[in-house]
């Protein structure tokens, strides 16, 4: 019986830790901030629940309700289905009624929001070192941030679009470029305020390539819709009467962007799981055997640092794709007929 008992209790922890789990939790949005977990309780930052209710109307309250109660004021957050990590509002019996309007501030929009105050006051104050500092050598962050900035500008934003038109762009093509990387590099460090995983959030990549899209629609020139409806040098019957290569060109214009979304999402994602995931394997280990979890503890620790060296070259060279990207599609968009 003792046996037995035992035998149960190890399957009981070998099912304990779930992979899959581990790793989406780290990586996913979250209502709360995590900071540390002391004798199996959380301590975490509350968040801005921020709801809107056809029966209830709108909702305002702290995430921390939600964690001390599983259903507050008629809302809990999901655990499983659909809308699995979401909040639904339920009736008394628990039962699904409808999924509100959810505006409220997650830890990804907190990360962005830290990020975009951080980005303000660093450049504002290296404008006011320039003024101050006219005609002398860079100083302090000045001497920092200016090779990046010029590095953007020259070797990004000039080679790329053309010295005629290039500063239309530079100040949207430096935007993205730090926003990303500081981003990237956040997310790189476990404690608050970094861990967040914006950049590896389909949506915030979504968005930025929405930017891109609109800025190259927008200032796309006369010669730049000719080729895409009427590409001059295309034999004719590939154009009428089956316009195959305009409705080629066409896709192409909603191409770009999704390849600049999904290859920032893709490229942090992957790299926070491999990473995690090497990680897991002292828990996996350990497991099956602790002498295991302890003689694969090393190993592991060590590619996960090897990864976490590799993510931050990968952080620097993300950033620069997608400023360079932008930039050819501007480049494309305005190109003068020869």
């Amino acid at each position: 019986m003792e046996e037995k008992n035992q035998l149960e209790e190890n399957e009981h922890t070998k099912k304990s830790f779930n992979v899959g789990e581990f790793i989406f939790d780290h990586i996913a949005d979250h209502y709360s901030w995590h900071i540390f977990t002391y004798k199996h309780k959380h301590v975490a930052i509350p968040l801005p629940i921020i709801l809107y209710s056809q029966n209830k109307g709108w909702n305002i309250f702290l995430s921390s309700k939600l964690s001390h109660d599983p259903v507050y004021k008629g809302f809990k957050i999901d655990e499983e289905g659909k809308y699995k990590g979401k909040i639904i509002e339920v009736d008394s019996e628990g039962i699904f009624i409808d999924r509100p309007l959810d505006l409220s501030v997650t830890k990804n929009v907190a990360a962005i929001l830290i990020s975009s105050i951080i980005l303000v006051v660093v450049f504002v104050s290296v404008a006011k070192t320039y003024k101050r500092r006219v005609d002398l050598p860079p100083k302090g962050l000045q001497s920092l941030l200016e090779p990046i900035i010029i590095f953007v500008r020259d070797d990004i934003s000039k080679s790329s679009i053309g010295e005629k038109n290039y500063l239309k762009y530079t100040p949207y093509l430096l935007t993205i470029f730090f926003f990303i990387l500081l981003n990237n590099l956040m997310g790189l460090i476990p404690i608050f305020p970094g861990g967040a995983n914006i950049t590896g959030n389909i949506t915030v990549t979504l968005a930025l390539a929405l930017f891109t899209f609109i800025i190259t629609t927008i200032t796309g020139n006369k010669n730049y819709w000719k080729h895409i409806f009427n590409a001059p040098g295309i034999p004719w019957w590939l154009k009428a009467p089956l316009p195959l290569i305009p409705l080629i060109e066409l896709v192409s214009i909603f191409i770009k962007p999704f390849v600049l979304m999904v290859r920032l999402f893709a490229n942090i994602s992957a790299g926070h799981i491999i990473a995690l995931g090497f990680f897991s394997l002292i828990f996996i280990f350990g497991n099956m055997n602790s002498f295991a979890g302890f003689a694969v503890s090393p190993l592991s620790v060590m590619f996960t640092i090897f990864m976490s060296i590799l993510e931050l070259l990968v952080a620097f060279i993300q950033a620069y794709v997608f400023t360079f990207l932008s930039a050819l599609y501007f480049s494309m968009a305005i190109e003068e007929h020869h």
